[in-house]
């Protein structure tokens, strides 16, 4: 278990449901969807390694989503057995790496758009599905080694929401998204090299639901294709309307089909 003690956020009674948040974001994220459950769930949102007020990455240049799992272990344990998870890119995968290891705590899954494009790269090497974020994460490394953070975040954020989507961003966000963005090449590391083969995830039993933007990247469409045909229990909604960060961006529409299948499932 890690040594370290994440930040979370609480609010409500009743079953307990574990928010895990994005890439460039922080347990904030899930604050419309605990106002909305609190009332009947019991909600807890972690900060990730380096992310809002959790400790900083415990690798100079490494870390894996094991070690993310490690850190919510305590999270875990005050939300007691078993927890409904719910996560969001990052936040998805960690999720999943979660329900892998432990597969009786977890009583319902709610993914979106999971970032595990290690799934992708295990059916070969490049040129594939993942060639987008890689050559994004490319561009923020050369950014950043170049001094240049809201660059990198630029690249990073360009990809996920458009083009343009940087220029738009209220400036008040811009601060803390470029100081998160430093971290690009960790995540992408723990993303691309996670050990688990998809036949792990075909032994999750729990009820699952994958929620998918139809304007997403071919990345995350391209993990959604290979998860969506190995987890035996899942049920997905395509938010056609939407893209990568719709949790963020319209969390009503999000938050009302998450849930609509908490209230079946927890």
């Amino acid at each position: 278990m890690s040594a370290a003690i994440p930040y979370w956020r609480e609010a409500g009674s009743g079953p307990a449901i574990v928010c895990l948040h994005s890439n460039a974001s922080v347990s904030g994220q899930w604050r419309t969807l605990m106002t909305r459950l609190a009332d009947r769930y019991w909600m807890l949102a972690p900060d990730l390694y380096g992310s809002g007020r959790s400790p900083d990455w415990p690798s100079d240049s490494t870390i894996t989503l094991q070690d993310e799992v490690d850190l919510i272990e305590p999270v875990l344990r005050r939300a007691g057995d078993p927890f409904g998870l719910v996560g969001h890119s990052y936040g998805a995968a960690v999720a999943l790496r979660t329900a892998v290891q432990h597969p009786t705590r977890v009583r319902a899954l709610v993914i979106y758009e999971p970032t595990l494009f290690s799934l992708i790269e295990m059916e070969g090497p490049a040129p594939n599905d993942a060639d987008g974020i890689r050559n994004a994460v490319a561009a923020a490394a050369t950014a950043l080694d170049g001094g240049d953070r809201f660059e990198a975040a630029r690249c990073f954020i360009d990809y996920w929401m458009g083009p343009g989507s940087w220029a738009t961003t209220a400036e008040n966000r811009k601060v803390a998204i470029a100081d998160s963005v430093v971290n690009v090449r960790r995540w992408a590391h723990a993303l691309f090299t996670e050990p688990t083969p998809i036949s792990e995830f075909g032994r999750l039993q729990m009820p699952v639901l994958y929620l998918t933007g139809g304007r997403s990247t071919q990345s995350a469409h391209g993990v959604a294709r290979r998860l969506l045909k190995a987890l035996p229990n899942v049920s997905c909604v395509n938010l056609a309307d939407l893209g990568h960060m719709g949790p963020i961006t319209d969390p009503d529409a999000v938050n009302r089909v998450i849930e609509n299948f908490l209230l079946r499932s927890v």
